[in-house]
């Protein structure tokens, strides 16, 4: 299942949502290329979307969820990747 959570995080000037599936990120890399999203927007285990997409993304059938809830299915699903730490 493809999720999203609710634009909260801030950075660039904007607030951000995690795009993410609990199942692969094969699911995650398709759906986010349908949509146009870029590369570079893929973080790990996620993709960061603008608030500006947020609805288009969710019309296009990601499931709205809490942010602890994306991050308990990836856990689950074994797609948990931490940032490295920057030294």
């Amino acid at each position: 299942m493809i999720l999203i959570d609710p634009p909260a995080w801030p950075a660039h000037g904007r607030l951000w949502s995690h795009l993410a599936s609990d199942r692969s990120f094969d699911e995650l890399h398709e759906f986010a290329a349908r949509l146009g999203l870029p590369a570079r927007g893929f973080d790990g285990d996620h993709y960061d979307v603008p608030e500006t997409d947020y609805q288009r993304v969710v019309d296009a059938g990601a499931v709205p969820a809490r942010s602890r809830e994306i991050v308990a299915r990836l856990h689950a699903a074994g797609l948990r990747r931490r940032k490295r730490r920057r030294h």
